[in-house]
């Protein structure tokens, strides 16, 4: 795991000393995600450079180091990642004569890419990876980023150069930088909590899609049509194949092909010269991969979970239980909200974009106490997405018959009801009704999800419901000054891939957006802030293929989510161990912003600097904040929007 930034630029831009100071200075910004070493490369001629900061995780030697020449010559290669299957890829390679310098993945991927050619390779490769390769004869940049999304790629042009990097940090060093603002950005992380690629919150720049490459030479301009990434694999291909394959509706022929495919992927994830050890929540996701590591390790595995005092958001007791009973070397770390709060300050840091999922708090908090002791950590994201684990999945078909079938008059009725009564009012409610009920019926942040069904019940069409599942400010436009939102694929409905089914629809739309460029953003920059490596074993993609022959009355059933990989985990831990309420990994933001956080967000949210700043409605950011702290509404997750696009703003002028 690591950090790279290259730059093509006219020759006469810079000269060599100067390029060599534009690549130091991008180095230093990747540090964290690099801190073993560092490499840079340049072509003063050219006008080409290649910054590294190296995590070493295969072949710690120096024969791992980047920027990394081919044998021929002709390439050299900056990659971020890991290559899962580079053992089998050597073998192809050294059967036709290739011999190689070191033991390393990076190695066996160059030599890949100079044999086989960019595309070939990439289809080949099983991993998390996102690439930059400079063809020295053709002088022309190869990008490419792994099928899921793992791992970040930004490029756009800076001024009359080109550059590319991991994270936004290192372009910015760049001179012709412009630290403009894209306001349809911003409405996109207003409406999603991030921001869904291709875009970026600075208008000349852009993300790389997950499952794509594109090749440029130095004068291209990324914007044209002309140079648009092209697909090497397609998650709606993925999921047509696999729903046009099925696996038989019997469970246990369907639990031995996962239960053996997803074992080695794990297998796979668990190789590396450097301590490793896993992510546990106690849910059915990190309890699976923890599972399935303890039984192919002969030591016990390293496993960390945190804990909250607030019990509706702590897990590490159910953590610690699944722990000894597969026999971890278990550490936890109850943190108090001073703790957590003490994070906040560094998000706009750590994120590089605004990003305001509010687990990033946490999943920062165990990403650091894990990293005492361990320098990769497994993870159990992607359960959820592929087998069916969010509550919206158990609802979604009955909802969009509802919208379909019933008159709008009546939903928009009983959606006032339900909004009549505040969240914590539900969340007493469901707290009582809770003890007359069985554990898999019980829920946690009950008025949330209650608040959140009435705003879905007055949808006007599946896509529009889909859209206010997944929205937190359902009109951004009510807070920003004339700004236009940019539109998403869930907006054309008619565009959507042709599948099973309108749950099959949203599995898939999740997997092309919340999953990649929310839990998996999450996931890099959280981990790689403290320089640990965070590997996912459910996004092998062998698993996602195998998850969409799966039924869908396999993953949802007897009114539960995910009731295969339930019925997978119960092969090696006792079911009173996770059949409880998924609870998610939050924190009790909207007590705090009212609490101990209030006076940082009134910061923020000063009306006179927010109407200087032009960007949101001040008037209206005010009104909402003031009914939070009156308790009339939990507007906590929408005010935590606002918070971090605010906080990222102060950051970049005073780093500008």
């Amino acid at each position: 795991m690591c950090g790279f930034a290259g730059f093509l630029c006219p020759p006469q831009r810079f000269g060599e000393n100067a390029l060599t100071d534009l690549l130091q200075g991008a180095a230093e910004r990747l540090a964290h995600r690099g801190p073993d070493d560092e490499g840079l490369w340049l072509d003063a001629e050219a006008g080409v450079g290649l910054a590294f900061r190296r995590l070493a995780i295969i072949d710690l030697s120096a024969l791992g180091h980047q920027p990394m020449h081919s044998a021929c010559g002709r390439y050299v290669m900056v990659c971020n990642g890991e290559i899962y299957n580079y053992r089998e890829l050597r073998r192809d390679l050294e059967a036709a004569g290739q011999r190689f310098r070191g033991q390393s993945d990076s190695e066996v991927l160059l030599e890949a890419l100079a044999a086989w050619g960019f595309a070939e390779t990439l289809q080949r490769c099983n991993g998390m990876f996102a690439i930059g390769l400079w063809d020295r004869q053709e002088r022309r940049l190869f990008l490419g980023r792994d099928r899921l999304g793992q791992k970040p790629l930004y490029y756009g042009r800076l001024g009359a150069s080109l550059g590319f990097a991991s994270e936004l940090k290192p372009l910015r060093s760049h001179p012709d930088f412009e630290a403009a603002l894209d306001p349809g950005a911003v409405a996109l992380i207003l409406r999603h909590g991030y921001l869904p690629a291709p875009h970026c919150i600075h208008p000349g720049l852009r993300k790389l899609p997950p499952g794509t490459w594109v090749a440029l030479a130095p004068g291209d301009d990324p914007a044209d049509p002309a140079h648009a990434p092209r697909a090497y694999w397609s998650a709606a291909e993925t999921a047509r194949a696999g729903l046009a394959d099925p696996l038989p509706e019997e469970p246990e022929a369907a639990l031995d092909e996962l239960d053996a495919l997803l074992r080695d992927a794990v297998k796979l994830c668990m190789v590396a010269d450097v301590p490793l050890g896993a992510f546990l929540s106690g849910g059915i996701d990190s309890s699976t991969v923890v599972a399935l590591m303890q039984a192919q390790s002969a030591q016990p595995v390293r496993s960390f979970s945190i804990g909250f005092a607030e019990a509706d958001y702590d897990e590490s007791g159910h953590a610690a239980k699944v722990a000894a009973h597969l026999g971890t070397d278990h550490s936890a770390l109850t943190v108090t909200p001073a703790e957590a709060q003490a994070v906040i300050p560094a998000l706009p840091r750590i994120y590089d974009e605004p990003f305001a999922d509010v687990s990033q708090i946490p999943t920062y908090l165990v990403s650091r106490l894990a990293r005492g002791s361990v320098t990769v950590s497994l993870s159990g994201d992607g359960g959820d997405e592929l087998f069916g684990g969010y509550t919206r999945y158990l609802l979604a078909r009955g909802l969009e018959r509802v919208v379909r079938r019933a008159p709008g008059p009546l939903r928009r009725l009983v959606a006032g009801a339900v909004q009549a009564l505040p969240v914590e009012a539900w969340d007493g409610l469901a707290r009582t009704a809770g003890r007359l009920l069985p554990a898999r019926h019980r829920y946690g942040q009950a008025g949330h999800k209650l608040h959140k069904l009435a705003t879905v019940l007055a949808a006007e069409d599946g896509a529009d419901l889909y859209r206010r599942l997944i929205s937190l400010w359902q009109q951004p436009g009510a807070v920003l000054s004339g700004v236009r939102e940019p539109a998403r694929p869930e907006d054309w409905p008619q565009d959507w891939p042709s599948l099973g089914g309108y749950t099959e629809q949203l599995f898939l739309l999740d997997s092309l957006g919340y999953l990649p460029d929310d839990i998996l953003v999450k996931l890099d920059r959280a981990s790689m802030a403290v320089g640990l490596e965070g590997r996912v074993p459910f996004l092998d993609h062998r698993v996602v293929a195998l998850s969409w022959r799966i039924p869908t009355a396999l993953k949802l059933r007897d009114g539960q989510g995910k009731w295969l990989l339930r019925r997978l985990l119960a092969r090696y831990l006792p079911e009173s161990l996770f059949e409880r309420p998924k609870m998610g990994f939050g924190v009790p933001i909207g007590a705090w912003l009212r609490g101990d956080l209030r006076d940082w967000a009134e910061d923020l949210l000063d009306e006179r600097r927010l109407a200087e700043g032009g960007l949101f409605d001040a008037a209206a950011v005010r009104r909402t904040w003031q009914q939070h702290l009156a308790g009339r509404h939990n507007w906590q997750y929408q005010l935590w929007t606002l918070l971090m696009v605010e906080a990222w703003r102060r950051e970049l002028a005073t780093s500008a």
